[in-house]
């Protein structure tokens, strides 16, 4: 006879029919339930941001939440600038925020000794202390950076990647910490190398897990049991983070009773949440970028601009590349202008790395909303069919090679495909952002680097070897510039033109190009 089923007494009857007899018995035992008038009393609402974070301490890694200034912690981050008493801190997060915004507060407050993030972008203040020596950074791949977060959460100590292999994200050659007086007089602190494996013929590298101390989360609405929900591009690196550490304090826009939040529609559950205070501190913008009223006239279209600008003939040739259906991820710079020269009846699904998927155009002056922007953190719009997930999504989508074509910017391709577009040592430091993750899997991934021919200094971009450090080795698939397409053969590490501009020679291609190159038989004209 089989065992008696354990059934709650508000569920259906089960029958089971007993082995080898034509007859049906019920097998029913009553558990006790927990009465709804006895929920949860454990409330995890404190009266104030300064209040919670009061047992933050000196030493401490701080984990701090947001994309650009799309759900930044603010208050949480506001009140820990106003504890003079905590200093010596680490603060880890995508980028350190914008203007006087964000995790910026903290080094002001001369409180942040150290910042492991992704992106520096056009923040110059930290840019200038990192290159001065009066700060330690650790610039880590994004999709690395959320997915080193994620694993401690989830009891992984570390884990293997593709991203930054053969790279100086592998070598340890990003230095740390400049010397006092700054990158003139030398390295402090060098870089952490990283272990290397390879699997399946595939280089991996291996990066260890972050602990957070402290986990400062944004969140849209909080239940009294700290169940989060995120609205929209917030969700980003909260998620991961809210998972994460010892001590996790989330401000959130509402916070209603337990039993207001649909379970369902839970992003982040309770059992991760230590605190919850009412967030105070308004939203900020990073950039409001806007599309004219409909039915506004005037302006050059984008077919009149075609002829005055060498960047958008060269995004018209990248957006030949596209066909419909495709999934897509388009850098900064030349790459956010190849949607204006998409072919007639080509659609495309256009990929954020902030956790978008169906990315739509700039919005209307009405339309702008802070918790919908992009990875360039400018004011977007959603699609009909879009999709909004955290930046681990986003970067397992990426990684995982679930992109049809990435069509990125570069400062120096190789002829092997190697592309290096993030950084110059000692002068400009913008940060890895996204890019290394977006060009690990080019078995899978198309990687297109849309760009012009030669530096403003008039030297080359396309080299034998590039001599700034690499984004990705082997990477790249198709170079495209105002000049001349080249395919790349990665594996036998050679370029082939195929396509040159109306009125261009080869000559004046191999004029301009710092590496031997075949020509196709069948060149063409772009």
């Amino acid at each position: 006879m089989s065992p008696a089923l354990l059934l709650p007494s508000h569920s259906t009857q089960i029958f089971r029919r007993c082995k080898g007899l034509t007859s049906y018995r019920l097998y029913i035992r009553h558990y006790a339930t927990q009465p709804e008038s006895a929920a949860l009393q454990r409330k995890k609402v404190w009266a104030s941001a300064d209040a919670a974070v009061q047992d933050v301490k000196s030493g401490d890694i701080v984990l701090s939440g947001g994309f650009g200034l799309c759900g930044t912690p603010e208050t949480l981050i506001t009140a820990l600038s106003r504890r003079n008493d905590v200093h010596g801190l680490t603060a880890v997060s995508n980028n350190a925020g914008s203007g006087d915004l964000g995790l910026v507060k903290l080094i002001k407050s001369g409180q942040l000794d150290k910042l492991i993030i992704s992106y520096l972008g056009g923040n110059k203040y930290l840019e200038r202390m990192y290159l001065d020596g009066k700060m330690s950074l650790e610039l880590v791949p994004q999709g690395t950076l959320v997915e080193r977060m994620r694993a401690h959460g989830a009891g992984i100590p570390a884990f293997f990647t593709p991203t930054g292999a053969s790279t100086t994200v592998e070598t340890g050659g990003i230095p740390i910490r400049f010397k006092a007086g700054g990158f003139k007089e030398g390295i402090l602190i060098p870089g952490n190398k990283k272990e290397y494996r390879d699997f399946n013929g595939k280089r991996y590298i291996m990066e260890p897990a972050i602990a957070g101390d402290v986990a400062f989360i944004h969140a849209w609405k909080a239940d009294e049991a700290g169940n989060l929900m995120f609205r929209h591009v917030a969700n980003n690196y909260n998620n991961a983070m809210a998972r994460n550490a010892q001590l996790v304090i989330a401000e959130a826009e509402e916070i209603v009773p337990i039993g207001s939040l649909p379970p369902n529609a839970v992003h982040v559950p309770g059992i991760f949440i230590d605190r919850v205070v009412q967030a105070t501190e308004p939203k900020g913008f990073d950039i409001i970028a806007t599309a004219p009223p409909p039915g506004t006239t005037g302006g050059s279209s984008p077919e009149e601009l075609l002829e005055k600008s060498t960047r958008r003939r060269i995004a018209k040739r990248a957006a030949q590349e596209l066909r419909d259906g495709f999934y897509v991820n388009l850098g900064v710079g030349i790459p956010t202008l190849v949607t204006e020269y998409l072919r007639p009846g080509v659609k495309i699904w256009l990929q954020s790395e902030n956790g978008i998927l169906g990315m739509g155009p700039f919005p209307t002056e009405d339309q702008v909303d802070p918790d919908i922007t992009n990875a360039g953190k400018e004011t977007v719009t959603l699609l009909p069919g879009a999709s909004i997930f955290d930046s681990t999504d986003s970067f397992g989508m990426i990684r995982g090679g679930h992109m049809d074509v990435a069509i990125l910017g570069a400062m120096q391709v190789s002829q092997a495909g190697d592309i290096a577009n993030f950084m110059i040592p000692g002068k400009l430091v913008k940060g890895i952002g996204g890019a290394m993750d977006l060009v690990s899997n080019p078995e899978k991934t198309k990687v297109i680097v849309a760009m012009e021919h030669c530096a403003k200094d008039g030297g080359p971009k396309i080299m034998q070897e590039c001599s700034l450090p690499l984004t990705g080795a082997r990477a790249v698939s198709q170079i495209i510039t105002e000049l001349a397409v080249f395919d790349v053969d990665r594996s036998g590490g050679f370029l082939t033109l195929m396509e040159v501009a109306k009125g261009v020679t080869v000559e004046e291609i191999q004029a301009k190009t710092a590496c031997d190159f075949k020509v196709s038989d069948n060149l063409g004209q772009m």
